[in-house]
């Protein structure tokens, strides 16, 4: 059983097995659908239907079997070194969670163009459990930054609850172009994916599903750019750069959203990544108390941050105000 994620309500059930499952084909699905043997919340539901808060997917044994052979497979384009690196980056770990300071550039889950992601990986992650840890959330594959783990099916559902209703609270770092005004404030705007000629591409729509941001400018260099602190009260698909961009400060790096810029002169070609970094999550433990867990930047970005002569161990608090809608 997986419960939905709050990106993913309102999406359709075979578009949600072909991001989960990519290698299960759609006649094969629509089959397991109509035979009952995959259900929602233990009922039988149809390919077009639209996935809901609070719902669970059951996924048959069948279908279990299959991605572990395809899991197989993809061990083995994973090498030591793989192994080695994502295991180097553990920031937590207890009996419920376990945290990684994910890489830019490394997927959370597989494509059709991707060949090594995270999920894939998650096998070598097991330790001294009997499970391979769960995904709860994801993040873009050029974000870094925090990604948090459940390391028990029942942790699993108590950490999606947390992120479905807003208990679990994300703090994004980023440079942005120019300085947005005012310096302290909140973005609200609904955003939509829509298809176009250079591929997917979320756009603000009045029509999309609401999609709220908290922002902070933290420090600036000489106005031309700044660094702020974000965070989304919403999980929408690329919600902090599509949101940054329309304050008219894209992020720096950010080529599907943003834009070059002369700042680029003075940033060699092979540090010219996202400047986009999950900082830190607060959340619920499932043993009690509330965790929270930091990512230290990562190297490209601690030298952008010192081109701009921003201090990244400033002292402050991470996480302001209550949070709240």
């Amino acid at each position: 059983m997986i419960p939905v994620t709050e990106d993913e309500i309102g999406m359709r059930v075979d578009r949600w097995f072909k991001q989960h499952y990519p290698d299960l084909k759609h006649g094969r699905l629509e089959k397991l659908l109509r035979t009952g043997q995959i259900r929602i919340d233990r009922s039988r539901v149809k390919a077009n239907a639209r996935l809901c808060e609070g719902q669970e997917i059951r996924i048959p044994p069948v279908v279990q079997t299959n991605i572990k052979s395809t899991e197989a497979n993809l061990s083995s384009n994973i090498t030591k070194k793989d192994i080695e690196m994502i295991k180097e980056r553990i920031i937590h770990m207890d009996n419920n969670i376990l945290a990684i300071n994910k890489p830019t550039g490394l997927a959370v889950q597989g494509g059709s163009r991707i060949v090594n992601n995270l999920d894939s990986m998650l096998d070598f992650l097991k330790f001294d459990a009997d499970e391979r840890p769960r995904l709860v959330h994801r993040l873009d594959k050029d974000t870094s930054g925090v990604l948090i783990l459940a390391r028990q099916r029942k942790s699993a559902v108590f950490l999606s609850e947390a992120f479905r209703t807003h208990k679990a609270r994300k703090v994004y770092w980023a440079i942005v172009l120019g300085v947005p005004r005012p310096t302290i404030g909140l973005v609200e705007l609904p955003l939509v994916k829509k298809r176009g000629l250079g591929g997917d591409k979320v756009v603000v729509d009045g029509e999309g599903k609401r999609a709220i941001t908290k922002y902070r400018v933290i420090d600036n260099a000489a106005r031309k750019a700044a660094w702020l602190s974000l965070e989304p009260l919403t999980g929408r698909t690329h919600q902090l750069r599509v949101h940054c961009n329309e304050l008219g400060t894209p992020i720096l790096g950010d080529r599907k959203y943003g834009h070059s810029s002369e700042f680029f002169n003075n940033i060699p070609e092979n540090k010219r990544r996202l400047q986009l970094h999950a900082k830190g999550i607060r959340i619920p433990n499932p043993s009690g108390g509330i965790l929270e867990i930091l990512a230290p930047l990562p190297k490209h970005m601690v030298e952008i941050w010192q081109i701009f002569g921003f201090n990244e161990h400033q002292k402050g608090d991470l996480f302001l105000g209550d949070g709240g809608n």
